[in-house]
């Protein structure tokens, strides 16, 4: 392989192992080598094996199991670009998958500090709150928190629909436009990551979402909880000329 020595090294290993797994040398599951053994192989400093194998990571590429080693990541069985505004429902429905909601929790509560803030509310404005599980082929899939702005849909609404956005639109009149999206990670939750047999040492992706309608308004503050190994999420990036 040739070097552009202008490139830093670590992205040259990135490559490397990249190449590796796209020609099936490394596979899913599959144990990496010791550091000394691998920055060997790839004649690189442990150093730069150490930085490259930490973007793998944060890429979600590589899994770190602590006291056990380093593991090539399953392939996520779920993917989307988040510049697209689409429901769960949806999300599941394209990857050839039959979509299924378990209610955990709806009804009227008190607003915290951040959903008055994301959602505009006076001071004892309330929430309707909705918990789910969202399943593919009976498989949890994502854990998700909705809330919508009390007055907006009265104590009486229920949530019949697995789509929240075509529950809105039919039974409230309530047109989503767009949404301002956010992705984070968290480690272990107790709770959460119990729920999507999630393993201790897997992280846990959050999209967190604020949507409007049709008049700029706030309308759904949503959080939704992902297994990292089984969805991943691109963004498309357009040069400006």
């Amino acid at each position: 392989m040739a070097f552009d020595y202008q490139t830093p090294r670590y992205i040259h290993v990135i490559e490397q192992i990249k190449t590796k797994i796209n020609e099936g040398e490394l596979e899913a599951g599959e144990r990496l080598p010791s550091e000394m053994e691998l920055a060997k192989q790839l004649n690189v400093s442990r150093n730069t094996l150490r930085e490259a194998l930490r973007i793998l990571e944060e890429e979600n590429i590589i899994i770190r199991r602590h006291g056990i080693g380093t593991f090539i990541n399953q392939k996520p069985a779920f993917s989307g670009g988040i510049e697209e505004l689409f429901s769960i429902t949806d999300f599941i429905k394209r990857e050839g998958k039959e979509p299924g909601t378990e209610l955990l929790f709806h009804g009227a509560t008190e607003a915290l500090s951040e959903d008055k803030l994301e959602l505009q509310l006076e001071e004892d404005d309330q929430v309707y709150l909705v918990k789910r599980v969202r399943t593919a082929d009976s498989e949890p899939l994502v854990y998700c928190i909705d809330k919508i702005p009390l007055s907006l849909v009265g104590e009486d609404y229920q949530l019949d629909e697995q789509s929240m956005l075509q529950s809105l639109q039919e039974k409230k009149d309530i047109t989503i436009s767009y949404a301002k999206a956010e992705i984070k990670t968290i480690g272990y939750h107790e709770e959460i990551s119990s729920i999507l047999h999630s393993e201790e040492n897997q992280p846990l992706l959050i999209l967190k979402q604020i949507h409007y309608d049709l008049n700029d308004n706030p309308i759904l503050y949503s959080l939704n909880f992902f297994r990292s190994d089984q969805v991943s999420f691109s963004v498309f990036r357009k040069r400006l000329f």
